[in-house]
């Protein structure tokens, strides 16, 4: 088992800025990958970004590449999602999400085993 805790979420104005944190525990040697999904009222869970657990590899959704970072600290167990120069429609509830094994749809929630309870960010204009 797998056990996730976001963290960070919150209300902004336009232009600023956030940090979602994500919390990893229990037996974190299967995991492969651990991404970061959206979900706003009335819409599907989309896909926001992903890191390999090793960190080497990353990936992100075309509407927050240039604006959003993922990464991991391998001491501390825990998963980030910087979010800056943030926009109205990025308003949704996030979740941190892991999976335990490879494929090439890391975009795909359903390919994810775990998640996190979720942590909401409201974007105001």
């Amino acid at each position: 088992q797998v056990q996730l805790v976001e963290s960070g979420g919150g209300l902004v104005q336009a232009g600023g800025s956030l940090r979602l944190s994500c919390g990893v525990s229990g037996r974190t040697f299967t995991i492969d990958t651990m991404g970061w999904f959206r979900q706003a009222p009335g819409k599907e869970r989309e896909f926001v970004a992903a890191v390999s657990w090793t960190a080497i590899s990353t990936f992100y959704t075309d509407s927050v590449k240039g604006r959003f970072t993922v990464s991991r600290d391998n001491a501390k167990n825990t998963v980030y999602l910087q979010m800056n120069s943030l926009k109205p429609e990025d308003t949704a509830v996030y979740y941190c999400a892991a999976r335990t094994y490879y494929s090439t749809q890391y975009y795909l929630s359903g390919q994810y085993n775990y998640w996190g309870q979720g942590t909401q960010v409201t974007v105001s204009s």
